[in-house]
This record gives structure tokens, C-alpha cells and sequence, in this order.
């Protein structure tokens, strides 16, 4: 399947799309205020991770290890995502976005296994029921949308409609659906609308692995709390 595709952006690439953004998105938050390009652009970057995923979830020979893998990272990050957001190691009322991926997870997984029957459907709806009570009282970073994006790229993953599925909805849950900062020069556009430049690199997307293997993998995890907290020391000294 891969081989029949037009060559375009690898799974790395999207990577490296992913962690520039988020830079621009935090400097903006900490240390280079007013640049509100910088913002706009980082939108992208949490739609490109949720994407990713979907296809990591779908690819991987051990979902357990993935699961955990992600549970490691998020646990690493909270305290320099605390740092960050309140000042703080201990800040109960907001949860890095590895944990929002997390819960996407653990949604997908329910999904497959009720579709597949190896789930009661009561079993399953608690598990659902439960991931959309921790959106609400875990605080995690973009919340219950964030969860659907998740939700979005699986169910939008392939087919004929798949490009329109993703388009329209990822309009609802980050334009019609959106909350926070709006932009008065653009009719009050929220700001988080701007997430929907990340479908452009996404439909880029060949299949491709690319370069750096599992060095650029774990790379790509660690560099989430590395950034961050060095942000934060970069706040302090300036």
C-alpha cells in the first residue's frame, strides 16, 4: 500500500513539523510574549500528534508497551508542564497533552475491542464513561476535544470521505466548538482554529517511517520535557 502512495512527508517529518511548533508555541507562552504568529502556528502541532496516534496505535506489535510508554513520558513531563503553566512542581487543575494522548488511547482501545466483540458493551461503556469523567476532573490539556481528535483521525483514517471526515470534523471541535482567545481583526475567529493548517502536513503523510529510527522516537518524547523545562529556566534568568 505504502509503495503505491506519491512520496511525501514521513512519519519523522511530521515530527520535526511538530516539535518547531510547539517551540514557537511555547516561546510565545513564556519568554517571547506579543508574537502572535508564533502561537497561531503551534495550534498545528497537537492535531499532528493526535494523528500520529492513530497510526502508531494501528502500527505497533505491543499496544501494552505503547500504552505504557506513554504513561512514562506523561508522568516525566507533569512536573516541568507545571513549571511552566503555574510556577509550580504540584498544579492538580492542569495535565501535560501526553495524557490527553493517553486517554485517546484507551478510547481507541475500547472502540476496537467493542467492535470486535471482545468487550461486553456494558464493560465498554464504563470504560468510555470513564475517560470522559477523567477529561472533566483530570483537567488534561485540551480536554474532551482533545480526546475526539484522537477519535477523529481513527475513524477518518482511510476510505473515500476520510479527508472530508477530518476536515469537517476537526471545523466543529476546533472553530464551531472552540473556547479561549479569539481574533477581532478576524471576525472573532478563535484562535484555536488555526489547528486545522496541521491537515495539510497530515495529508501530506506517505506512510513513511524516515529517517532516524527509534533514536528520533524516544527522541521526540524526551524532547517534550526537556523544552520544557528549559523554558522555564530561560524565563527565570531573563
Amino acid at each position: 500500500m505504502e509503495n503505491l502512495r506519491k512520496k511525501g512527508l514521513s512519519a519523522n517529518t511530521l515530527r520535526w513539523i511538530a516539535m518547531v511548533g510547539m517551540l514557537l508555541d511555547h516561546l510565545w507562552g513564556t519568554i517571547v510574549s506579543g508574537n502572535l504568529w508564533m502561537t497561531c502556528l503551534g495550534r498545528m502541532v497537537f492535531p499532528i500528534y493526535a494523528f500520529q496516534l492513530t497510526e502508531g496505535f494501528i502500527r505497533t506489535h505491543d499496544r501494552k508497551r505503547y500504552a505504557l510508554r506513554l504513561l512514562v513520558f506523561a508522568l516525566i513531563s507533569e512536573i516541568p508542564f507545571n513549571l511552566m503553566m503555574a510556577g509550580s512542581w504540584f498544579f492538580p487543575f492542569h495535565q501535560n497533552t501526553i495524557f490527553t494522548l493517553l486517554l485517546g488511547f484507551w478510547v481507541l482501545q475500547t472502540l476496537e475491542a467493542l467492535r470486535e466483540k471482545s468487550c461486553k458493551l456494558w464493560k465498554g461503556i464504563l470504560y468510555l464513561l470513564a475517560a470522559a469523567l477523567l477529561t472533566v476532573v483530570g483537567f488534561p490539556d485540551y480536554g474532551w476535544q482533545g480526546v475526539l481528535t484522537v477519535v477523529l483521525f481513527y475513524l477518518f483514517r482511510e476510505g473515500r470521505f476520510a479527508k472530508l471526515g477530518q476536515l469537517v470534523g476537526m471545523t466543529l471541535l476546533h472553530v464551531v466548538l472552540a473556547e479561549g482567545q479569539t481574533l477581532p481583526w478576524l471576525f472573532d475567529l478563535p484562535l484555536q482554529s488555526f489547528a486545522l493548517l496541521a491537515l495539510v502536513p497530515i495529508w501530506l503523510y506517505d506512510g513513511r517511517k524516515g529517517w532516524g529510527g527509534k533514536l528520533m522516537q524516544y527522541g521526540a518524547y524526551l524532547y517534550y520535557p526537556l523544552h520544557l523545562l528549559l523554558l522555564v529556566i530561560l524565563r527565570r534568568l531573563l
